[in-house]
């Protein structure tokens, strides 16, 4: 079975060797577990962004830069390819482990997830479980990890902490940013998965999604990225199912545009919830637009629609 530590590592060892290049900075910890910085304190960018949405995709995915226009404004976005969909988005990138230890608080992705199986339920229902004596952690927070961090990122994932990895940007970061939009195919899997669908059944993935720009503090860019999306995500499958009339049916519902907050920036619709997570619609959280090919009954279906103009919104891009 394939690991997704070790595959995560051997980026690991890739970004080590051109931390220079690429506006990046590690360093040790006295425990000997590896800290790299892609964006608190560094100026990270597109390369930064890149070696860490392969991270979360433990390298199960192909990744390029491309455009997609909006109302006439050609805007940097990102696109993947995976034939792994189920361990490449769920075992590894999903943004699925919640780190607050004392003050700290982070967002836990990437292949360590697949040794602390976090959360366990989705480990069994996709029957992945990694084994690795290295623990690869991709951290969405404005602060560097500190040993307690990693302590408990080490017992959890039951290795020793000098082999605990960890890369880490801000949301508000452009390294940051491009890692969210990466997710573009993982967060359709993952509405799939939430209204019922069987996402074992995937066979292939592939996405596309804009790069948000700098709006402002981590708040507002999760926001924005999340618009990128929402708005204007396109993904399309391969699954092998064979029943077209309840495929049909998963792919109507599966879009953004399903949600009850639908419509506006996701700043705004957060800010009017009271920036309460757990008053605003979960299934708001999906591309904007989803395909799907059956490769059973060679049927396909596609739903939701790509909507520019609230995320030029989201952007605050000023024509001058």
């Amino acid at each position: 079975m394939i690991s997704v530590n070790e595959k995560g590592l051997a980026i690991i060892d890739e970004m080590l060797d051109w931390e220079e290049d690429v506006k990046i900075e590690s360093k040790v910890l006295e425990n000997g577990a590896t800290i790299i910085d892609c964006g608190v304190n560094t100026e990270g960018g597109y390369d930064a962004g890149m070696y860490l949405s392969r991270l979360c995709l433990a390298d199960l995915a192909e990744i390029s830069y491309t455009k997609v226009d909006l109302d006439g404004l050609a805007v940097p976005a990102i696109q993947i390819a995976t034939d792994h969909p189920t361990i490449a988005c769920m075992a590894s990138q999903y943004a699925g482990w919640r780190i607050a230890v004392g003050d700290y608080f982070g967002m836990g992705s990437g292949p360590a997830r697949g040794l602390g199986l976090k959360p366990k339920e989705l480990y069994e229902e996709i029957g992945y479980k990694d084994e690795a004596d290295a623990a690869v952690l991709v951290m969405e927070s404005d602060k560097l990890p500190t040993e307690e961090i990693v302590e408990y990122i080490a017992k959890h994932c039951s290795v020793e902490p000098q082999n605990v990895y960890i890369a880490v940007a801000p949301t508000s970061s452009i390294a940051g940013s491009v890692q969210i939009s990466a997710r573009v195919v993982e967060t359709g899997i993952h509405k799939l998965e939430s209204i019922g669908y069987d996402i074992n059944k995937i066979k292939s993935g592939f996405g596309v999604a804009p790069i948000a720009p700098i709006v402002g503090d981590d708040t507002k860019c999760m926001g924005s990225t999340n618009d990128c999306i929402i708005y204007c995500g396109e993904t399309y499958y391969t699954v092998e199912d064979g029943n077209a009339e309840e495929l049909e049916d998963f792919v109507k519902k599966a879009p953004s545009s399903t949600s009850r907050d639908f419509g506006k920036p996701f700043y705004t619709t957060f800010k009017e919830a009271g920036f309460d997570f757990f008053k605003v619609d979960a299934g708001m959280f999906a591309p904007a637009k989803i395909t799907i090919n059956d490769l059973k009954s060679k049927k396909s279906f596609t739903s939701g629609r790509i909507n520019p103009g609230i995320l030029l919104e989201s952007f605050g891009i000023k024509s001058v």
